[in-house]
């Protein structure tokens, strides 16, 4: 026994004797698998390949050798992160699989993947039956409007229930669910199935081939409930099929394959089939009813937008079109350097080809064709309409950008990607390593657009954006095993702010004699609240008779100016304020611009002191949707973290959306915290509202954590 490290075995696998041919349109799937995480998908990538020839043996999660987890990180952890593309050929079919991670921190990538999919195929555990991840995967697909197929993994476990996960789904979803096969088993052992459109069992051979048998006394009820539904299904495709249904007519069996091909293309009708990704068994089934069943891009709208024109463009996969393409994702690997991963829109991309951004006005020589399977480039000559396939090392293109002719320049929509709102505060653990750092999470967030870095200048912090702590821990993980920059995450500060609530009239004068040259400037003015908290300050003057000339006035309202950049309660940004100059004197030789700017900040810091200060905190609002169920919970715990409700709005699929204002403080960990109450169903998003004053036992923490800092200003 040889011992291989992972990418040798990668390698072998995906290389192994398996050169790609090119495919035309008609002999193309695009099948995305979704699913909650950990239900099977990349194990089902795994059987599949190797039912196809592609592999001589199956990789496995646990082992770290899976074909489309290939980053350290999913090696690592034994889950996916990123999206990969396997190709599967089939016969004389190329299907192009996408395998999505399944955990909700990294759903930019499964929503990615869903916008060059034609098709999808929902994984359930057979042992987990139906989660969050099974309906979100569901509604996914209802979005962008794909055909489906449920595939029941895990049947070779004996507490795997294939007919409550078909009980569960025809109950959410209806008469669209239609089960095409029923499992056979024998002491515990998942040893055949029945097909229900022709009534006949098979079971597997030691070979993994399949041999006929008869049907099971057992499974003779539910095959008759499950015909049934599929003759009802099909009965409900047109007003014929309807009244011969009602007049008790049966259907040929090519009728029914017809109806279902036509049915299942357009999401009417949803298979459900089922079998075992560890033994291989149900794979050649699932093969063979994707190439039958699930459409080519040929069968898919695609529109776009003719630059130049302002036309709609009917892209819709036409090899014989100009040439145009969507890049969906980006991979930047500090050793193979960078791919954009492209869907072929219309027309043939061949080598060499010259292809133009309309978002960056550039024109690029594509040079070689890449199909990717993993992260394994195959070269090829051409990619026809509706392939799937990568550029290497060109500069302009960024995910959702278009790539098209110069003559004829299209864009597509770019695919709306969920945004971030959990954020950490960010520090470099080594000095120096700054600008290696911000140069790594550049190519972080090239490769992920759900990841973002932001300056936040005001409170002298650098925060990081993501979709969940696992994501932003991944993060830092990849900035220290890819790019050899370490990070530490710690909790963001807060952005307070200070205004005053009454009036204070003050007087300063400012008066040094140090031989030669004097300082004298000499102030008396009033401060009070603005009513405005969206400027720092408004200054007047009313001065008379020329106490102060008017050449000094700018130097004292420079002096206010400067002083509302940090207040002297806690050192944060002033707002509201009023400044009012009404009187003060001058001497002929002593008094200067700095002399009355220093006069003013003085004034300023005992005026605001004066005038009953107060530190605001940050307002914002919150919109939560969740499950009807949990609606009582989580207004329960809004109301623990300071949050008012507004209201609630019903949303689709059962969902509720609460409407609140609550304090930036009191959402940090609101992310996990949410996931916990709502088993990962529900969603958030907020926005900036206002400042509010803050509780008395907040501005007393907080005036006492950065009494240093107002230290500072006195100095």
């Amino acid at each position: 026994m040889n011992v291989y490290t992972t990418d040798k075995i990668i390698n072998e696998k995906c290389m192994g004797g398996f050169a790609m041919n090119v495919y035309t349109t008609d002999k193309i799937r695009n099948v995305v698998l979704l699913g909650h995480g950990g239900s099977g998908k990349t194990s089902l990538v795994e059987a599949m390949a190797y039912l196809a020839g592609m592999t001589t043996r199956m990789g496995k999660v646990a082992d770290g050798n899976t074909i489309s987890d290939y980053d350290k990180e999913e090696t690592k952890r034994l889950f996916s992160i990123n999206t990969s593309v396997i190709p599967v050929v089939w016969g004389d079919t190329k299907i192009n699989i996408l395998d999505t991670p399944g955990y909700f921190d990294f759903v930019g990538e499964a929503e990615e993947a869903v916008s060059v999919a034609d098709a999808a195929i929902i994984v359930v555990s057979g042992k987990a039956g139906i989660e969050v991840g099974t309906k979100k995967a569901w509604e996914m697909c209802e979005k962008y409007k794909l055909p489906r197929m449920v595939f029941v993994t895990d049947m070779d476990i004996d507490e795997a229930s294939y007919r409550q996960v078909v009980e569960d789904l025809q109950q959410m979803y209806g008469k669209r669910i239609a089960p095409f096969h029923l499992p056979v088993r024998e002491n515990g052992q998942f040893v055949g199935y029945v097909n229900v459109l022709q009534q006949r069992a098979k079971r597997w051979k030691e070979d993994g081939t399949v041999e006929k048998s008869d049907v099971p006394d057992y499974s003779k009820d539910n095959l008759n409930i499950c015909r049934e539904a599929l003759m009802e299904a099909v009965a409900e495709t047109s007003e014929e099929f309807m009244e011969r249904y009602f007049n008790g007519e049966e259907f040929s069996e090519d009728e029914i394959r017809q109806a279902l091909r036509v049915n299942v293309a357009d999401g009417s009708i949803v298979p459900v089939l089922m079998g075992s990704n560890t033994l291989a068994r149900g794979m050649y089934t699932l093969l063979v009813d994707i190439v039958k069943y699930l459409p080519s891009p040929e069968k898919r709208s695609c529109t776009g937008i003719n630059a130049k024109t302002n036309e709609v463009y009917s892209a819709d996969y036409d090899f014989a079109k100009p040439k145009s393409a969507y890049v969906w994702k980006t991979i930047v690997d500090p050793f193979i350097g960078k791919y954009s991963l492209i869907k072929v829109n219309s027309g043939v991309l061949k080598t060499d080809d010259v292809l133009y951004n309309h978002h960056k006005d550039v024109e690029e020589k594509i040079g070689k064709l890449y199909v990717l399977c993993g992260n394994k480039p195959e070269e090829v000559k051409e990619l026809h309409a509706g392939d799937i396939g990568a550029l290497a090392k060109l500069a302009s293109p960024a995910t959702t950008d278009s790539l098209s002719t110069k003559a004829n320049p299209i864009l597509y929509i770019r695919t709306s990607i969920s945004t971030p709102y959990t954020y950490m505060r960010y520090k470099a653990v080594n000095k120096g390593d700054e600008d290696k750092i911000s140069q790594a999470l550049q190519k972080l967030m090239m490769e992920d657009l759900t990841l973002k870095a932001v300056n936040d200048s005001e409170n002298g912090q650098t925060l990081l954006y993501g979709m969940g702590d696992q994501h932003l821990e991944v993060a830092v993980s990849k900035l220290l095993n890819r790019y050899k920059v370490e990070v530490e995450l710690k909790k963001p500060k807060i952005a307070f702010r200070e205004t005053i609530r009454k009036k204070a009239d003050v007087e300063y004068k400012y008066k040094k004699q140090s031989g030669g040259h004097g300082q004298y400037g000499h102030v008396k003015m009033t401060f009070e609240p603005s009513g405005d908290l969206e400027q720092p300050y408004v200054f007047e003057q009313t001065v008379v008779g020329g106490a102060v000339p008017k050449n000094y006035f700018p130097a004292v309202e420079k002096g206010i100016q400067e002083s509302c950049l940090k207040g002297p309660v806690a050192a944060y940004p002033v707002v509201g304020v009023k400044a009012v100059l009404y009187d003060g004197s001058y001497h002929p030789v002593d008094s200067s611009e700095m002399a009355f700017k220093t006069a003013a900040k003085q004034a300023f810091k005992k005026g605001f002191l004066e005038a009953s200060p107060v530190l605001l905190e940050p307002i914002a609002s919150l919109k939560v949707v969740v499950p009807d169920k949990y609606t009582g919970d989580i207004m329960g715990d809004l109301n623990k973290r300071r949050g008012r409700v507004l209201g609630m709005n019903p949303t689709d699929h059962g969902y509720q959306e609460i409407v609140a204002d609550i304090p930036y403080m009191e959402l940090f960990g609101y992310n996990t915290d949410l996931r916990s109450m709502t088993g990962g169903s529900g969603t958030y998003s907020y926005e900036f509202s206002r400042y509010e004053q803050a509780p008395s036992d907040i501005q007393e923490k907080e005036i006492a954590a950065r009494a240093s800092k107002v230290e500072k200003l006195d100095e």
